[in-house]
């Protein structure tokens, strides 16, 4: 646990290896992430948090103020917690607060992988009217069935995501845990409406990034991952069979194999310029020495060529 002034943070950490900080959804905590991080036999470090208003991370947002900002700055806490740099990794809800944080770049991140973040206004932006009202529709219906007094509303927006069935399906446990949770949630994506996003603005983003989505899931998501992708250039743009927005818990072991294979990629990337930089030092040094020594018995020669423009991107 992290105590800071403005509330508790949820912390947890386990396995050894490159630092990934694992961010979950709404109506959740980061012991969702277990199916996935059992895959791993702790092949990485994990460190796990909860979003505010869930598990042990207090609500930090005032009332009336739903900014995204301040999920931001819980997740950066965990960041700089963690050490940084860190492959951020966040699922559904907890990818677009993933996403914020590396748009704000206010901590060092090695990588970034989103599993259906939904960044609604960007299908409004990108004019996508259609898709932007089945968002739109769902989340309507079920804040209205909520204030008036339906205790499970959140239903719908269970099987919006996973498909007709799904919150039926979950065990008791869970299902009480979202309905309990459920005005959180309510909060949740009126913090995601009041995220603008543009392909511009996604462009900006150039650390190595995945976007996930399940070959189940409902249209409107399948496209918004689409778009995410396109928007940042050079992401990686995966599709899980099968699978539809639950995916950390129903393809655990698929989850798993992406995401390690996109931070051992990122770390390969990483590496590749520091040895050039050690490599171009020495290199210099090694050119200096003969340049002096040509110096000293013929006069002046024109300086070697410095590789410092390489040391410099290190």
């Amino acid at each position: 646990m992290i105590e800071d002034v403005r509330g508790n943070i949820d912390y947890d950490e386990s396995g050894a290896g490159p630092t990934l900080v694992l961010v979950p959804g709404s109506c959740s905590t980061g012991a969702a992430w277990r199916p996935v991080m059992a895959s791993w036999n702790g092949e990485f470090r994990c460190v796990t948090t909860s979003l505010p208003g869930y598990g042990g991370t207090a609500e930090r947002r005032p009332a009336g103020d739903p900014s995204i900002a301040y999920l931001a700055e819980v997740v950066e806490t965990v960041v700089r917690t963690a050490g940084e740099p860190v492959h951020l990794v966040g699922h559904s809800f907890g990818g677009l607060v993933s996403l914020a944080v590396a748009l704000r770049n206010r901590v060092r991140l090695a990588s970034i992988a989103m599993l259906e973040p939904p960044a609604i206004e960007l299908l409004l932006e990108s004019g996508e009217n259609e898709h932007y009202r089945a968002f739109g529709r769902m989340s309507e219906a079920y804040a209205a069935a909520f204030s008036g007094g339906q205790r499970n509303a959140i239903a719908a927006m269970i099987d919006f995501y996973g498909g007709a069935g799904t919150f039926a399906s979950w065990p008791q446990r869970v299902r009480e845990y979202a309905v309990t949770t459920t005005a959180v949630n309510i909060t949740d994506w009126a913090s995601a409406y009041g995220f603008r996003l543009s392909v511009d603005v996604l462009s900006a983003l150039d650390i190595p990034a995945l976007v996930v989505c399940g070959e189940a899931s409902h249209p409107a998501m399948r496209k918004l991952c689409a778009l995410i992708s396109e928007g940042i250039g050079g992401a990686n743009h995966t599709t899980v069979d099968g699978a539809a927005h639950f995916m950390i818990a129903t393809h655990a072991s698929e989850v798993a194999r992406l995401l390690a294979e996109h931070a051992q990629r990122a770390e390969a990337a990483d590496t590749a310029p520091a040895k050039i930089a050690e490599f171009s030092r020495e290199n210099k040094d090694a050119l200096n020495d003969i340049g002096a020594a040509r110096c000293h018995g013929h006069g002046e020669r024109t300086p070697a060529p410095s590789a410092e423009p390489f040391a410099q991107n290190s």
